[in-house]
């Protein structure tokens, strides 16, 4: 693999955030609440969006969702984000989200999505993208 090739594959897929969640962000049933889970992978989309659009984005969609099993309190939480398409104006990215559970740290992938975001002008305009990889 070429160190070009290298680059664009680690800044296509990346850990993008790390997080442990807290009692707060648990849900009735005792376990985290989809909505944190939501709005992690969203910073987390938008932070891969951000570097594709070269400028600020805003989110569009949420294309997909899936939640595989539950995040229990303890759990260390890693999301990674994939570029999986762009346009002109929009980037697609593909998050995986897993948990490091136990004093094992066993890995389970816990939930899945794919956001769209759309890069904005300072009008919040849609722009066209500045470091598309097609």
């Amino acid at each position: 693999m070429t160190s070009e090739m290298k680059s664009l594959t680690e800044e296509r897929r990346r850990a993008t955030i790390r997080t442990i969640p807290q009692p707060a962000d648990l849900n009735v049933n005792g376990n985290i609440f989809g909505g944190w889970v939501l709005s992690q992978m969203d910073l987390a989309g938008a932070d891969a969006a951000v570097r594709i659009a070269g400028g600020p984005v805003a989110t569009v969609a949420i294309e997909a969702m899936k939640f595989h099993r539950p995040i229990e309190l303890g759990d260390v939480i890693s999301i990674y984000a994939d570029i999986e398409k762009t346009g002109r104006t929009s980037v697609t990215v593909k998050l995986d989200v897993y948990a490091e559970r136990g004093v094992e740290r066993s890995l389970h992938q816990v939930t899945e999505g794919r956001y769209i975001f759309v890069a904005i002008d300072n009008d919040g305009r849609p722009t066209p993208l500045k470091n598309s990889h097609k």
